[in-house]
């Protein structure tokens, strides 16, 4: 498996949590509300921010288990959920929150998604949930977790998932070729085979509803500004790197288009997938 680092995940988290589309996020709170405890399982959890983004949405008692291949993303998640927190208090597999009268227990799982799925339904859980990781699997993997998902008669929410309508401004000669070649990196095997990139949706939704499962989408595009400038400048260096390594742009011209990008606004679309049974 492949990640990210936990410096870019703390600098987009913000535009996340700006994009996520409030709707949808209360439709699965109102499924979910007789839950209690509630058990969240949370697929490629990186530094908690989907608990952090989500836990005010459900009930009193949740039992949150964070699912990562990465030591060192999990260690960052403990230290910035104990910061979110009211209060935290260690316990042996985990941490013991309050954050506005929720009691919110955290267990952390180090497991490599893409070699077993057992994480998953062996908690039982209400819901199983992700934030911008489903663009980076396959669709055998998606098919596998629908199955799994099912088999535990759990919930499903992920959020944020690249649906590939991206645009900046002001326009440029070369975001055509950039974003085709960003488009075809993201199709490259990210350790789960051959990701199915902006197409996620699409396949989560076809294959919850072969599982038997009723689901509602929303957008939840970036939309960012001069305020997001740190942001907005990391994402055009690695988007203009992905269209260089994928051989569509020559590393100059790549240069050329990031440089154009400083002080650039853009919207980069994302899509909500909300999956429960029918």
């Amino acid at each position: 498996m492949t990640g990210f680092s936990a410096d870019w995940l703390s600098l987009r988290e913000p535009a996340d949590l700006r994009a996520r589309n409030a709707d949808l996020g209360a439709r699965v709170a109102g499924h979910l509300a007789g839950e209690t405890p509630l058990r969240i399982v949370d697929l490629g959890a990186g530094t908690g921010a989907n608990l952090r983004a989500s836990a005010l949405l459900f009930p009193q008692d949740q039992h949150w288990h964070l699912l990562d291949h990465a030591p060192d993303l999990i260690a960052e998640a403990r230290r910035q959920l104990v910061q979110w927190a009211d209060s935290a208090r260690t316990v042996s597999d985990g941490l013991e929150l309050v954050r506005d009268g929720r009691r919110i227990t955290v267990s952390f799982v180090l497991t490599d998604l893409s070699r077993s799925l057992a994480g998953v339904s062996s908690v039982v859980p209400h819901l199983v949930t992700a934030s911008a990781f489903f663009d980076l699997v396959s669709p055998l993997f998606i098919d596998a977790l629908a199955r799994e998902t099912a088999a535990a008669g759990a919930a499903f929410f992920t959020v944020l998932s690249c649906d590939g309508r991206d645009f900046w401004t002001p326009a440029h000669p070369g975001d055509g070729a950039i974003a085709a070649g960003f488009r075809a990196d993201q199709a490259r095997d990210k350790g789960f085979g051959p990701a199915v990139g902006h197409a996620a949706t699409d396949h989560l939704e076809r294959a919850f509803r072969l599982a038997g499962y009723a689901t509602d989408r929303a957008a939840s595009p970036w939309k960012l500004g001069p305020q997001d400038a740190a942001l907005v400048a990391m994402l055009a260096s690695g988007t203009a790197a992905a269209a260089v390594a994928s051989g569509t742009v020559t590393a100059p011209e790549a240069q050329g288009w990031v440089q154009a990008r400083e002080g650039a606004t853009c919207e980069i679309g994302h899509c909500d997938l909300f999956a429960w049974p029918g």
